[in-house]
This record gives structure tokens, sequence and C-alpha cells, in this order.
């Protein structure tokens, strides 16, 4: 059975905030389980701040897209006309190669930000773990990982690295224009907020204060930066003393009311705050930015910091991409050897080649003198010995081929096992190496080691 490739989303650049927000699957993690049923044989979900996607595969011919946007309105409770318009669609190799631009951080809004490899490989963790990531899905973002460790290690694209976090404190010196002596807090404390303590603080920020669900991971980050941990129910206890508040939680909900800020604001004698909000769905009611004397921004204000950051890349993201196609090109010849017969042919033209190879070496020690006929029988039984070798194991795969859904994993193993795709053998390849990481390059197992 044949298989198509799709990836549905929308990201930064064809969906505001607004919208982003309202088919976020930030908040359920079973999406990828429950979509895994009828046309989709695999699939997997990555939602961030400026993107949600789902990557799935199902039978040649079916309406895959059609299905996945109607689970994806359906489980956000939304229209599914408004995701259909405001989503981007990509197929087999085009879905391919927009995985590979999105792992290299080509498509972040921040080009070259590392954040995004990141929560790619939590998302295929989490398809890993409910088990809807399979042949496909496996190899491909294994390959993803790969592509995008290549782009980083072959071109300047991470040089100087910003980051999200980076523009939102480069849009609050634009704002202020001097932070030292400013007092910050950061509501969440994941990496978003990780990455903007450290830039707060060499903007010179005079003080830091952590706000969390979890005081401990509150108090963990705060240690590092030498901040105060609160909980996040005592913020509006200090937020009379804040000057910037960065906000990047994971709650489906507003965490920071227009209400609740007006009083901070008589508290403060009406001095400014500044608000910058980076989460998706938004943790600060946009109401908040209709009081006096508070300028909040949400990810979608930080465009123009990120404009400079583009053409400061451009040159590099050209470079990168010139990579990304190379992979793409290598990842459909993959693709294509899925079928059975290509496998058939690569094992028996592995196993001629095997024969000569080894015939050459012999009719070398015989010398020049040896006879015709000798030759011709050693020939025959090299190539015979190689034909009987490969015959029980294309046997397999035949009867496999004529099990519905059953061919794809065992013909994927034999090409690993076999290594008929020339993979490079990791210089730590051994029999009793410990299973590879998704944290590691391309997932290759098979070995040629022993050629001589």
């Amino acid at each position: 059975m044949k298989h198509d490739i799709h990836l549905i989303g929308l990201n930064h650049k064809t969906a505001a905030v607004e919208i982003r927000e309202r088919f976020a699957l930030s908040d359920k993690p079973d999406f990828a389980r429950t979509l895994v049923d009828g046309p989709v044989s695999e699939a997997m979900a990555l939602s961030t701040c400026n993107r949600v996607e789902i990557l799935a595969v199902g039978q040649e011919g079916t309406d895959i897209v059609g299905h996945v946007l109607a689970h994806w309105a359906g489980v956000c409770g939304q229209p599914v006309d408004d995701l259909r318009s405001a989503v981007y669609t990509h197929t087999n190799l085009g879905a391919v190669r927009h995985i590979f631009t999105v792992a290299s951080s080509l498509d972040s809004m921040v080009v070259g930000e590392p954040q995004i490899l990141g929560q790619l490989k939590d998302a295929y963790r989490a398809a890993l773990a409910q088990g809807t990531a399979r042949v496909i899905v496996n190899r491909l973002l294994h390959k993803a990982f790969f592509v995008a460790k290549r782009v980083r290690s072959e071109t300047e694209i991470a040089s100087s690295a910003v980051s999200i976090s980076y523009a939102a404190v480069e849009l609050a010196k634009k704002i202020f224009g001097e932070l030292s002596g400013m007092r910050a807090m950061l509501v969440g404390a994941g990496e978003m907020a990780e990455l903007a303590a450290q830039n707060l603080l060499n903007a010179g920020i005079a003080h830091i204060t952590v706000a969390n669900r979890t005081l401990a991971r509150a108090q963990e980050l705060a240690t590092r930066f030498k901040g105060t941990p609160i909980a996040i129910e005592e913020m509006y206890d200090h937020l009379p003393d804040t000057d910037i508040i960065i906000s990047s939680t994971g709650s489906p909900t507003a965490v920071i009311r227009a209400k609740d800020v007006r009083e901070v604001l008589r508290k403060r004698r009406n001095r400014s705050m500044f608000f910058i909000d980076i989460a998706v769905p938004r943790d600060i009611d946009p109401d908040v930015n209709q009081l006096d004397n508070v300028y909040l921004y949400d990810i979608d204000d930080l465009k123009e910091v990120v404009e400079e950051n583009m053409a400061q890349r451009q040159g590099e993201a050209t470079r990168a991409l010139t990579i990304v196609d190379a992979e793409t090109s290598g990842f459909a010849l993959w693709l294509a050897s899925l079928d059975l017969h290509p496998t058939i042919r690569d094992l028996m033209a592995q196993g001629e080649d095997l024969a000569r190879r080894e015939l050459a070496k012999t009719l070398r020690r015989l010398g020049p003198d040896t006879d015709e006929r000798v030759v011709r029988c050693i020939e025959t039984l090299a190539l015979s010995v190689a034909q009987k070798l490969y015959h029980e194991p294309i046997c397999f795969l035949k009867r496999r081929a004529q099990e519905e859904g059953g061919a794809e994993h065992f013909i994927d193993l034999s090409r690993r096992m076999f290594n008929l795709d020339s993979e490079r053998v990791p210089p730590d390849a051994h029999a009793d190496r410990k299973p590879k990481s998704i944290d590691d390059d391309n997932g290759a197992c098979a070995s040629d080691e022993t050629e001589d």
C-alpha cells in the first residue's frame, strides 16, 4: 500500500496571533493519538508560539487534509472554515522539505534561533510515546534532526544567535532607551523565560522577579540569575514595583487581566509599564493595552526586530537551503525504496557486487595463469552463493508485501540491515552500543565496517 505525506499548518506568516491561539494544540497532548484512525496511519503535532503544524501519513489518494482539518477544528471547538482559510499544506517531498526547513530554523520568525529544534524533538517524543510515529515519521524526523545539524555546522546561520526573547528585550530597549536600574518580572519559567532573563541582565536590568505556577522551578531560575522567586498567585503583589513584564506561560487562558492591571497602575501612581506577551495562546488580556501608561506588545509585534535579523542572515539562509534541497532529494530515494521492487533490485545488486569483488580477490591470489574453465566455475559458484543467501530474505519480504500495510517496516529494516542506502557509519558503531537517541544525527544503524 502506497502512502502520501501531508503537512498541514499555520504560522506567524499565514495567521495572526488571534487565529493561532484559537487553533493552538499545546494543551491537547492526545491530539496525534486521536487523529490516527481511518485514513491516517501516522501523525505528529507541533504547537509553538509561532506555528501549529500537523504531519500526517495516510493511504495514497485519500482525503487526508480534509480529515485532519475536520479533526483539528473539532478538537479546538472552532469552525473548520476559519481554519481552512488560514492553513498551508505541503504534500510528499514538499512536506519533507518543509520539515527540514523548520528543523533548521529557516522558517522561524527569528531565523537561526535554536528553540525550534528542541520543540520539534519534544513533538517527536510525544508521537513516539503515543505510538503514532512509525516507519515514515521515524525516518523523516531523524533525517530532519540530521539536516538541522548539518545546517548549523556547515553555515553561519546560528552565529550571533538571537531568539524571540532577545527580540522582546530589544523591543523594550527601543521603548525605554535605557534599561539599567529598571525592574523586570518573568511570568513563566520555561526556556523562553530563561533566555529572556539572560538578555535582560545583559541589557543592565537591576532586578528580576520570576513568577511561576511551580515555585520550585521559579526558585531554580531565580537562583541562576540572582532574582526573586514567587508563586504566580503573588504576582499582583509585586507588579507595582515592576517596570517590564515578559510573559511566556503555557496557560490556555489569560493570566494577566485589565481590571487587575488598573489597580496596579493606581499603586504605581500611573508610572509606565511595559508588557511583552510571547505566549500563544496569549497570557495577557488585549484590553490591557487600552489602559493609559501601558505598552502591550504580543509576539507579532516583534516583526521589526525580526526583519533586521533576516536581512543579516539572508546569505547564510540561501546556503542552508541548498543543504535542505540536497537532503530532500536523498529522502526521495529512500521513499521510493519503500516499494518492494527497488529493494529486491538493490539486494540482488549488492549480492552480485559482493560476489564479484570476492571473486576478483581470489583470482589475484590464484595468479594470471589460472585455467579459464576454473575461472568460470568459481564465478558461477560465487554468484550462486550470493543469490541463495538473499533468496530467503527476498521471499520473506514478498510474503509481507502481500499483507495489507505490513511490508514497509520490514523493507525499511532490510535496507538498514544491509545498508542499501550507504548510510554514514558513526565512529562509535559496534554491536553492543546503546540504542541511538533522537538527539543523535540520522539514526543510521547499519554498518559496512567489515569491508576490506
